[in-house]
């Protein structure tokens, strides 16, 4: 393709529009025409239908108007590439896409602003997360404008602009350099006065079942003055088949551009043997920097020239070729993490370190001997009520039971809990020990001598048929690293289905079985192993080593043949399930386990004992929390698999009111493609009804019902028989079974989704995608006039956030607390539902920590009894969730400086600091600065009291009675303490 596109380039004639039929095509076209020196301008795939809720959209058609926008700007030496669904639908013009501009020498009026943004299209929110949002807050404007990829943030005084800045959308502070004015590019239009009420109507009468009737989710289909860019000049890269776009294309496919005649495209493994083979022709490399032209340790050749390029482009001809050694760059995936971590929304149950299960109730101003402070409320027991200082936030944590069951209350007063906890630290102190112990036997034991042939290795990874992300390059250096190291080696690997897991487990299973030894890995379930199987044997199929698989499916003739090489000692690998406990292996050196936490208490002991004397990788799709990484790593090492794989695309998310045309669209348009489909129907009793109810719609439909109820041998044949596409639709309840990579499985539609939780809905969005087909996902609700609003908003934001965006956030912090929970094998005990798994963890951890770093861990609190007017300003932050998340970040601050971090991030993100505000944070420095000295620290007027640990009182007076005075005065007392303790430190 792109040496046909090369050669069509060299002509003098070239179109305004070339054609093409994905994003992978565009992109590889926008190569060629780059390095022709042509600006080049990409339009998204966009394949949306006629009526469709464009929400799920959103990111194409950004894309879509940038690229217009900039394309417009632009006079000559110019060409447009688009995939054909995009092409055919009207699209803006450049008058549709004329911008705004705001200068910092122009007078500037904030309500003409806000009119002539809605006529932009942008949306107004009270955080900007994702571009087209705008956020006002007093004197600030955060803007996050499609033409741009960071956001904006623009500082008014009066009627003046003071700044205007770009920001960070991860941290939300700005970036010190100034600019004069600001370009912000239309969503679809810039509409006038009256085209704006016109367009308005159109929307209102505007009939679909999209959940929410407005420009983001129909806007492009109500405009009517688009225009036809196939009225350019235009040529297509190849011809299209019209019964598969069911479209006449007849027009397109009379302008192909002819095959190539001199050149081809290239596809080779680059070594110094091509490069003397090919020594009579001239070579032009490109490289994005120079390290990767040195790594291939060519000498000096008249023939070959180096070009820093970050091009990819692979072209050979009879006398030239062009090389490019670089990878076409996977966009990483930015986690919005420390922002809106696991809201805590009202009704939410919490879990107090000293009291223990409580219902959130939100944030309340209360006054207190004459001076207001702000408090978060919690509901106890008898409706008892708990009012917790916020500096002291940390003490609280979302509850998280194991079995996601709903706890009882804890009763104010009573001791109950924190006899609870006494009797579970005993417990913990066990589980610890013995992780410890056995950490300790291991590290005595001498492994088995691994030889890692590092060419060899090359060439295995050569043969993957795919390239390594970074991430997994990273894991199986680490993991060489670890044989190498004369250690038994004991590794988690925790990554999502379909992130390379298992290519790495065949990177360490290699060397093994090359040095002569052999290999178990074991899978909890028949399929899983089944499918481990298939891959291994497919992948060693070329590089000699045995293949076995054993579960209850292995007939005894298989079995006789695999007892054989295990007797003789014969080096190979053996996939199965716990069936594999029972076999004896003196020449085992590796074992590798994929869901650890999925195998039964009995199997799991014994797999410990196979373990002792071996090198362990264990597997996991489920994330575990860095403290809990951090608890372990003298014990275990931890690597993780983020990056998704070259071709994964984004699962389009749909959120839609249930009616039978909506499901026969979607089943029939995954069947046409032989296709499978997930149906998520969370009612037992009734799901014998929605099967039927199916059979109405498709009455050839293989439908497999499964549920809880039904016996597990028999759910496994039968989700073999699924795999092997014996049925197109499996029905089952909530969650499907999570290690299961179904590639073949793109559809899933989940019923009544307004009654799952966030995290929920992001792991059953997961099970579809896995391939590098597209994946589709329906959230139907009964009636979008009944939900709440909340659920509403959780809904569309999932529509938007196609990847995990910003609700993922909490849908990881879920995940990783429960991943924790399984990789320490936690037996699901009462005492985990009462105290939720976050504080199960937690005191595990603590507990870890005093046995390995011989230290024991005694938490010192601090009583601030100060009669002064502190608490973060409403009328500066005036959302509570934002307020509640830097309370919550505030009271986890261990050092000055971090408090003094914050300060400068809140004065950049909500203006200048009010005397409430910055008396907050003198608080919290005087709570940082005493700890650990002090137990109370209390005041009356001006007299100040400091109550040590040995109940020893010191008394200081302060100027006046005013709060900025009495803070002033302890905080100099407690930095001269410091002081003091440092010399004398110093001194001895």
């Amino acid at each position: 393709m792109q040496a046909s596109f090369f050669e069509y380039l060299q002509g003098s004639n070239v179109a305004q529009l070339i054609l093409c039929e994905d994003d992978k095509e565009a992109f590889l076209l926008s190569q060629v025409s780059i390095f022709k020196g042509l600006k080049t301008f990409v339009l998204p795939d966009f394949r949306a239908e006629f009526g469709d809720d464009l929400r799920a959209f959103s990111k194409e058609l950004f894309e879509l108007c940038k690229v217009l926008n900039a394309y417009h700007k632009e006079n000559n030496g110019k060409i447009l590439i688009s995939p054909l669904s995009t092409i055919l639908k009207k699209l803006p013009s450049k008058n549709h896409l004329k911008n705004y501009v705001i200068s910092k020498k122009d007078t500037f009026n904030i309500g003409g602003f806000c009119d002539e943004l809605v006529k932009l299209g942008y949306e107004f929110v009270d955080m900007v997360q994702d571009k087209g949002e705008v956020s006002i807050r007093g004197e600030i404007i955060d803007i996050f404008c499609i033409n741009e990829e960071l956001p904006t943030r623009i500082l008014l005084f009066n009627e003046e602009i003071e700044s205007i800045r770009k920001f960070d959308l991860i941290t939300q502070k700005s970036i010190p350099i100034e600019y004069e004015n600001l370009e912000i590019c239309p969503f679809l239009t810039h509409f006038s006065n009256q085209n704006y009420e016109n367009f308005k109507n159109t929307l209102e009468n505007f009939k679909s079942n999209a959940l929410i009737n407005d420009i983001n989710s129909l806007g492009f289909w109500c405009i009517d003055d688009f225009c036809d860019y196939l009225e350019l000049d235009f040529v297509s890269i190849k011809k299209f088949d019209e019964k598969e776009w069911q479209k006449d294309l007849s027009k397109i496919n009379t302008k192909i551009i002819p095959e190539a005649n001199q050149y081809r495209d290239l596809r080779s493994f680059y070594n110094k043997d091509f490069f003397d083979f090919h020594q009579d022709k001239k070579i032009t490399i490109l490289a994005k920097n120079e390290g990767l032209f040195k790594a291939l340790e060519l000498d000096e050749s008249k023939n070959i020239y180096f070009k820093k390029s970050e091009l990819v482009l692979n072209l050979i001809s009879n006398k030239e070729l062009i090389i490019s050694l670089n990878k076409k760059e996977k966009q990483k995936q930015k986690r919005k993490t420390n922002l809106i971590i696991d809201e805590l929304k009202q009704g939410d149950f919490i879990v107090h370190e000293d009291y223990g299960v409580g219902k959130f109730l939100g944030l309340e101003m209360i006054s207190v001997a004459g001076s207001k402070k702000e408090f978060v409320s919690i509901e106890y027991q008898n409706s008892d009520k708990l009012l917790l200082p916020v500096e002291n936030l940390y003490l609280i944590d979302k509850y998280l039971g194991a079995g996601g069951s709903i706890p009882l209350l804890d009763r104010l007063g009573k001791t109950t809990f924190i006899k609870l906890k006494e009797k579970l630290k005993i417990k913990l102190l066990a589980i610890a020990s013995q992780i410890v112990a056995m950490a300790a036997k291991r590290a005595l034991i001498q492994p088995k001598t691994i030889k890692v042939d590092y060419a060899d290795q090359a060439y295995f990874v050569s043969k993957a048929g795919f390239s390594y992300t970074e991430d997994q390059v990273k894991v199986c250096e680490e993991i060489l690293q670890d044989f190498q190291s004369g250690k038994v080696m004991d590794r988690l690997l925790s990554g999502d289905v379909g992130f390379g897991k298992t290519e790495v487990a065949m990177n360490a299973i290699y060397p093994v079985v090359k040095s002569g030894f052999c290999v178990f890995f074991f899978a909890p379930t028949t399929l899983l192993s089944h499918q481990h199987f298939k891959t291994l044997k497919k992948r060693f199929e070329n590089f000699e080593i045995p293949v076995f698989k054993l579960d209850r499916f292995t007939n005894s003739k298989e079995k006789k043949v695999l007892l054989e090489y295990l007797q003789r000692e014969k080096p190979c690998v053996v996939v199965g399930t716990h069936a594999l406990l029972n076999l004896e292996c003196k020449n085992l050196a590796l074992v590798v386990i994929d869901e650890e936490h999925k195998f039964g208490v009995k199997q799991k002991e014994k797999l410990k004992e196979l373990t002792q004397n071996s090198h362990l990788l264990s597997m996991s799709a489920t994330p575990i929390p860095r403290s809990l990484n951090q608890a372990l790593s003298s014990i275990k090492s931890y690597s993780v698999l983020q990056t998704p794989p070259e071709d994964r695309m984004d699962v389009r998310t749909f959120v839609k009111e249930s009616d039978d045309a909506l499901l026969k669209e979607a089943i029939a348009r995954e069947l046409r493609r032989a296709g499978q489909i997930f149906y998520i129907h969370n009612h037992i009793a009734s799901i014998e009804q929605c099967k039927k109810h199916l059979l109405e719609l498709f009455k050839d439909l293989k439908i497999l019902i499964l549920h809880s109820k039904i016996d597990a041998k028999v759910q496994e044949e039968e989700m073999l028989k699924f795999e092997n596409k014996e049925y197109d639709l499996l029905l089952s309840t909530s969650i499907i079974e999570s290690g299961i990579d179904l590639a073949n499985v793109n559809t899933i539609i989940v019923e009544k989704s307004d009654r799952f939780g966030m995290a929920d809905l992001h792991q059953l969005r997961g099970r579809v995608g896995r391939s590098d087909k597209q994946g589709y996902c329906y959230f139907l609700v009964e009636n979008k006039d009944e939900i709440t609003q909340d659920a509403l908003k959780r809904l569309v934001s999932l529509e938007s956030n196609s990847f995990l965006g910003a609700g993922s956030i909490l849908a990881y912090h879920d995940l990783e607390i429960r991943g924790g929970g399984n990789l320490l094998g936690i037996d699901q005990s009462g005492h985990i539902e009462q105290i939720g798994l976050s504080l199960y963890l937690k005191m595990l951890e603590d507990e870890l920590h005093s046995l390995t770093k011989k230290e024991s861990f005694e938490e010192k609190k601090i009583d601030l009894k100060l009669n002064i007017n502190a608490f973060l300003n409403s009328e500066l932050i005036s959302e509570d969730r934002l307020r509640l998340e830097l309370y919550r970040r505030l009271s986890k601050c261990q050092k000055v400086n971090e408090i003094y971090e914050i300060e400068g991030e809140i004065e950049d993100r909500f203006g200048k600091l009010d005397v409430y505000t910055k008396q907050f944070l003198s608080l919290m420095m005087i709570k940082i600065l005493a700890l650990g000295k002090f137990k109370i620290i209390s005041n009356f007027e001006q007299n100040i009291q400091f109550v040590n640990f040995n109940d020893e009182k010191e008394l200081i007076k302060a100027r006046s009675k005013d709060d900025d005075d009495i803070i002033e005065t302890i905080l100099t007392y407690l930095r001269k303490m410091d002081e003091k303790q440092n010399i004398s430190k110093d001194i001895r």
